[in-house]
């Protein structure tokens, strides 16, 4: 753990945040202020119950110190230097007692001038008085580079601030008002819009499962081929499909599911769950249809309760990936032990306890922003932004900006994967640990396809707690 005070100086250590590597800035992990932050309250903990023994320490040396008082007459000199030794132990003890106190104590200090710090910033950011991008850009050491992952994000969590001072509501009115009601709210607002008239074509729909492809291949299993194959899988021309890939070593069978990203149609909300529509599902419904079907779709492949499974997404793909490390229905089927998002806008979703996640942003790509939250700080959850210049080529479609091709994101996978920091070797060996070197492996296509409107009208209301596809129970 990175310490400014050096050990042995009697300072009180504090956390410092993760330096980049090379064109990496990390956040979170092992190495995160965070979780820097709880093994230093872990060890607050420990020195106040050493505190306490010292104490007892103490009390017991006072006792014996004034016990040796009546012998000391027998032998004046070694009485009166047995008193003496015991006396100087026991104020020894003290001094180092006060230091332990002192150092427990600055910790707890730094820690809460943390938390101060952070609620400060949140609170000025939703009250629209500060944008971290704006600042970042006009540092002199930074002018005139912008993050547009940043810009994206402040612009997001600052929206009902900037719609009121556009309408011309009183600014001081309107900080108030943002400061209490906080910054704005993605996924309420996408749920609300679908029920708005005329947009309930967004809401989402029931999702079918049918097995498109399926055969024997050597499948490189590393982040970087991972991406990779996502994205000459997902930018073909079939539309709609996720990968699963079955691993068999030694008997023991893990599965990682690759979902694309968004796929534009000429429908929006049309059959293709993966469409535009899709990102309402993920962010508004937690991708409640969308996981439903990667479920079952697990199922079909042969996958057994209890297997472990890694989920990797990118964009949207992203979305859903990581919905399945909060989905209830998929975590008590199968353990989701790693996900892996790539350019995916995941601030809101919280992984349940003892799943991994490695979230790859770029700093030239404002989809990670998209929903106006930066991803937690916890000791399993990392995230990585990459910084180097790209651009795209001559002719090329740019789509939604250079910094979003899974190919740019594929070639940071690999700088992670060389990495020596100590949150990203801890994640990339978590990764490793599920989903190995790789190897001979069943692949297998499942094409999504999103109900009709009508027939979804149509069809009776769901009882509460209905069944999933494949029976597995409540969803």
């Amino acid at each position: 753990m990175a310490e400014v005070t050096p050990i042995g100086s009697g300072g009180a250590p504090h956390p410092m945040a993760p330096p980049p590597d090379g064109t990496l800035q990390i956040r979170g992990g092992v190495g995160g202020i965070a979780f820097q932050f709880e093994e230093l309250l872990a060890g607050a903990a420990a020195l106040d119950e050493l505190h306490g023994q010292l104490q007892d320490i103490e009390r017991e040396a006072e006792a014996v110190r004034q016990a040796l008082f009546p012998y000391q007459a027998d032998s004046y000199a070694s009485g009166s230097n047995a008193v003496n030794a015991v006396g100087e132990g026991g104020r020894e003890v003290g001094r180092v007692r006060d230091q332990l106190y002192r150092i427990s104590r600055e910790v707890r200090a730094s820690h809460r001038e943390y938390e101060f710090t952070e609620d400060l910033n949140a609170l000025q950011l939703r009250a629209g008085l500060r944008n971290p991008a704006l600042e970042s850009g006009l540092r002199p050491d930074n002018f005139g580079k912008f993050s547009r992952r940043d810009v994206a994000d402040s612009l997001v969590a600052q929206a009902p601030f900037i719609i009121g001072t556009l309408l011309g509501l009183p600014a001081a009115a309107l900080g108030f008002a943002t400061t209490i009601a906080g910054p704005m709210d993605v996924r309420a607002t996408l749920k609300a819009i679908t029920g708005m008239p005329g947009f309930g074509f967004l809401k989402p729909r029931p999702v079918t499962v049918e097995k498109s492809a399926s055969g024997v291949e050597t499948v490189d299993a590393t982040m970087a081929a991972q991406l990779e194959r996502l994205d000459t899988f997902g930018n073909n021309n079939t539309r709609g499909e996720i990968e699963i890939q079955e691993f068999n070593q030694d008997g023991i069978k893990r599965w990682v599911v690759l979902i694309p990203g968004t796929q534009h149609e000429d429908e929006i909300g049309g059959s293709n769950p993966l469409d535009e529509a899709g990102i309402v599902d993920g962010l508004g419904y937690d991708s409640a249809e969308t996981n439903a079907a990667i479920l079952e779709a697990l199922h079909a492949a042969g996958a057994k309760a209890g297997e472990q499974v890694v989920a990797i997404g990118h964009s949207q793909g992203g979305i859903h990936a990581m919905n399945l490390s909060q989905d209830k229905a998929f975590l008590a089927e199968f353990d989701l032990k790693y996900v892996l998002t790539a350019g995916s806008p995941v601030g809101g979703i919280e992984a349940e306890p003892g799943i991994s996640s490695l979230h790859l942003e770029h700093e030239q790509d404002w989809v990670p922003g998209a929903d106006g939250l930066p991803n937690a700080d916890t000791k399993e959850r990392v995230t990585v932004t990459l910084t180097n210049d790209v651009a795209t080529p001559e002719g090329e479609d740019p789509g939604l900006g250079p910094g979003h091709k899974l190919q740019n994101y594929a070639d940071g996978a690999r700088l992670v994967s060389a990495s020596s920091d100590p949150s990203l070797m801890a994640s990339t060996a978590a990764f490793a640990g599920v989903a190995g070197a790789g190897g001979v492996a069943t692949v297998t296509r499942f094409k999504l396809t999103r109900e009709p409107a009508q027939a979804q009208a149509a069809a009776p209301a769901r009882s509460p707690l209905p069944e999933t596809r494949s029976g597995a129970g409540p969803r």
